[in-house]
């Protein structure tokens, strides 16, 4: 018997030519590359089921930041910042920046956790998701950056017209006294419509307030719990996945007193990581969703894959 073999060099090369000859073959016709080009587009909603609660996070809105370390990082030096960003595969010259409101349907209340930089950003979201902002029972800010305020009016009012609004009372009195223009436009003239939170407090069952302080004075993260499943709203405790959760005490700009925003970031990140709790950071790279695990001295982000999309 007569055994032919194909070796690797020919199988390859018999290979290599397989599109040759096809285009050889085929029909000619007019090429269909005439399709615009639809540049960068991300889905703006991620809904999970988290016990018996719907957790939807909002994407509305993004945006792209020049010069980084002008905002994270901004006490160590410039070659440790970009080598910690190259073994992160990280530019050191922009970045992303995402703005994720999140949206909990407990099958009772429809609870919306901070609003974006604007009505038509969280609206958009919301619509999106298959909501509108008539059916938001619970408007929970977790601190008055403009980022998180700035869904919550317009010049015709109210972009919740039905909510409640719940909020730290340490963080609320703080930016009251402070003069700032876009409390005094988006939150003020709903104190009538405001309660108040101390840390352990609750925002409906199984829905608690942590006092997170540091980006600002009474800055709230809120943990979730249904059925025995757990996940945490971090808010702004970190802003990115490398250059502030796995570093906790580098400086970032936005945080107020940075020293305590460190201690909060270590003590939270910690317990999750310890505990494998997952959760929502407002800023990290959209959908915003992972866990945390200790790495050396600091952490590490784990972003969810599958493991909150599974009945």
């Amino acid at each position: 018997m007569t055994h032919s073999r194909i070796t690797r060099r020919a199988a390859l090369t018999g290979a290599a030519a397989l599109p040759l000859a096809a285009g050889l073959t085929a029909t000619t016709g007019p090429a269909r590359a005439a399709a615009e080009m639809k540049g960068m587009a991300i889905a703006p909603y991620h809904r999970f089921k988290l016990g018996a609660f719907d957790v939807t996070a909002l994407l509305a809105g993004t945006r792209t930041v020049e010069e980084p370390q002008s905002i994270f990082g901004m006490n160590v030096s410039s070659e440790e910042f970009a080598e910690v960003s190259d073994q992160s595969y990280l530019p050191v010259d922009k970045a992303q920046f995402f703005f994720t409101p999140t949206i909990v349907n407990t099958g009772s209340e429809l609870i919306l956790f901070d609003t974006g930089l604007n009505p038509q950003g969280i609206t958009g979201a919301l619509e999106a998701a298959g909501y509108s902002p008539d059916q938001v029972d619970t408007v929970v800010i977790t601190h008055m950056h403009g980022d998180h305020i700035g869904g919550l009016m317009d010049e015709t009012g109210p972009t919740f017209a039905n909510a409640r609004y719940l909020t730290g009372s340490a963080e609320h009195n703080h930016w009251a006294a402070a003069e700032n223009e876009t409390f005094d436009a988006k939150v003020k003239p709903l104190n009538d419509k405001i309660d108040f939170l101390e840390d352990g407090g609750n925002v409906a069952s199984g829905i608690t307030a942590v006092l997170a302080p540091g980006h600002t004075p009474g800055h709230m993260a809120y943990m979730l719990e249904s059925d025995g499943a757990q996940l945490m709203l971090i808010a702004d405790l970190a802003n990115h996945p490398v250059w502030s959760l796995a570093y906790p005490d580098w400086e970032v700009r936005f945080d107020m007193d940075k020293a305590m925003a460190a201690q909060s970031r270590r003590n939270v990140l910690g317990m999750l990581a310890a505990d494998k709790v997952p959760m929502i950071g407002y800023h990290m790279p959209w959908p915003a969703i992972g866990y945390v695990e200790t790495r050396d001295d600091g952490f590490r982000y784990v972003p969810s894959s599958y493991q909150l999309l599974m009945e």
